[in-house]
C-alpha cells in the first residue's frame, strides 16, 4: 500500500467474502409488495433500476501504487453501469491543501453526496464537516475522518484483520511443525494500519504455542523496498518456515530478493489482493502460496452507498431504511484452493 498517509485505518457489518461481493447488499432490491407481502424493510431499496439522477463527487489521493489506482478504477467502473449516476472525480493529490481545495470545489458545485478517500483523514475532517454542514452526505472511504460527524457513512478495510486471518493460515501450516520460526515484512512504521496489521498477526500467533516470529522488518509499501528490506531479512535469519509480507506490492520486490537468494524453504503470504500474487499462487512456481485481502472493490461499493443516499435508498437485503453507519469488508484468504474465483479482481 502507499506511502504517506493517515495515521488512522487505511485499509471496522462484514460483507462475507469480500473482494467478488462487497457490492452484493448494495445492489439486491427490497421491494414493497411481494406475493407472500411486505419485506422487513418495506422502504425502497438500492438497486440497479434507473431512479433520481445522483451527482456524485469523487475525490482521493494521488494514485501512486497499485491499490489507488484500482481504487479510482473500481469507482469510475461502477459508476459507468448507472444510467442515473454522474461522477465529478477529481485529480487525485496527496498534498492536504490541494485536496482539501478539490473537495471544496465539488462542494461549491453543490453535488449530490460525496466520496472520499482522505491522503490524510485528521487533516480532512474539517471539509468533511463542511459537506455534511452543507447538507452533502458524505461516504468516507477506508482512511477515516476524525470525526463522526464529517460523514455520513464510512466503507473500509480492516487491517487488524488482515494480521489475523495472515497468522492462522500460516498457523495452520505449520500447527504440526516443532520449534517453527517465522518472520514478517511490513509496511511503514509511522502508519497506524501497519502497526495493526502487526497486531493481528502476533495476536493470531498466539494460539500457536509451536511458532516463534524471530523477526520483523519494516518496508515502505514499495517494490524497492520489498526488495531491499527482505535481502537484509534473509541474510539476517538464514533458516525460517513462514513469511507475511504487508503488500503485495512490496511482495515483487520481497520475491525478487528470495530468487536472488536461492531460497524456498519457506512459505510466503502477501497482502490485498494484487493480480500478480494471484497469478503467482496460481502457477504455484514460488514460495507465495496465499495473500489476505484488501479489497479495491470497497470503492465500487462506496459508489454504490452513495447513489444509495442519493436516492434516499436502503440497502437490499437488510431490514433498516437507512444505509449503515460503517462497513468493514473482510480480509479473506485466497490461496490456490480459490484464485481463480478472485483473479479478475485482482489490481495491477
Amino acid at each position: 500500500m502507499p506511502a504517506p498517509m493517515s495515521p488512522t485505518s487505511r485499509r471496522g457489518l462484514l460483507l462475507g467474502t469480500a473482494a467478488v461481493s462487497a457490492g452484493a447488499l448494495l445492489t439486491g432490491c427490497t421491494s414493497n409488495d411481494t406475493k407472500d407481502g411486505p419485506a422487513a424493510n418495506s422502504g425502497p431499496a438500492a438497486d440497479g433500476k434507473p431512479g433520481k439522477h445522483v451527482t456524485i463527487g469523487f475525490a482521493g489521493p494521488q494514485a501512486d501504487h497499485g491499490w489507488l489506482n484500482a481504487i479510482n478504477d473500481n469507482a469510475k467502473s461502477r459508476a459507468g453501469t448507472y444510467k442515473d449516476v454522474s461522477l465529478e472525480i477529481t485529480e487525485g493529490s496527496n498534498d492536504t491543501a490541494a485536496q482539501i481545495g478539490q473537495i471544496e470545489t465539488l462542494i461549491n458545485k453543490k453535488v449530490d453526496v460525496l466520496v472520499v478517500l482522505p491522503a490524510d483523514g485528521k487533516a480532512l475532517t474539517q471539509v468533511g464537516l463542511k459537506a455534511m454542514r452543507a447538507g452533502i452526505p458524505v461516504v468516507n472511504l477506508d482512511r477515516i475522518f476524525n470525526s463522526p460527524q464529517a460523514y455520513r457513512c464510512w466503507i473500509g478495510g480492516d487491517n487488524y484483520g488482515m494480521g489475523l486471518s495472515a497468522g492462522h493460515y500460516i498457523g495452520e501450516k505449520l500447527k504440526g511443525r516443532k520449534n517453527a520460526k517465522v518472520v514478517e515484512l511490513a509496511g511503514l512504521d509511522n502508519l497506524e494500519l501497519t502497526k495493526q496489521r502487526t497486531e493481528g498477526f502476533d495476536a493470531a500467533l498466539k494460539n500457536y504455542p509451536n511458532i516463534t516470529k524471530v523477526a520483523r522488518q519494516a518496508a515502505e509499501f514499495t517494490v524497492e523496498s520489498g526488495q531491499a528490506k527482505m535481502s537484509q531479512l534473509l541474510q539476517a535469519q538464514p533458516g525460517f518456515d513462514a513469511l507475511w509480507n504487508h503488500d503485495d506490492d512490496q511482495g515483487v520486490g520481497a520475491l525478487r530478493a528470495i530468487k536472488q537468494a536461492g531460497r524456498d524453504d519457506f512459505l510466503m503470504v502477501g497482502g490485498a489482493g494484487a493480480l500478480s500474487a494471484f497469478q503467482a499462487i496460481d502457477a504455484g512456481d514460488s514460495v507465495l502460496k496465499a495473500t489476505v485481502l484488501y479489497p479495491p472493490t470497497m470503492a465500487a461499493s462506496a459508489i454504490d452507498l452513495a447513489r444509495a443516499l442519493g436516492q434516499g435508498k436502503g440497502v437490499g437485503g437488510l431490514a433498516e431504511f437507512e444505509i449503515p453507519a460503517s462497513l468493514t469488508l473482510y480480509s479473506a484468504v485466497v490461496d490456490k484452493d480459490n484464485v481463480q474465483q478472485y483473479m479478475a479482481t485482482g489490481f495491477k
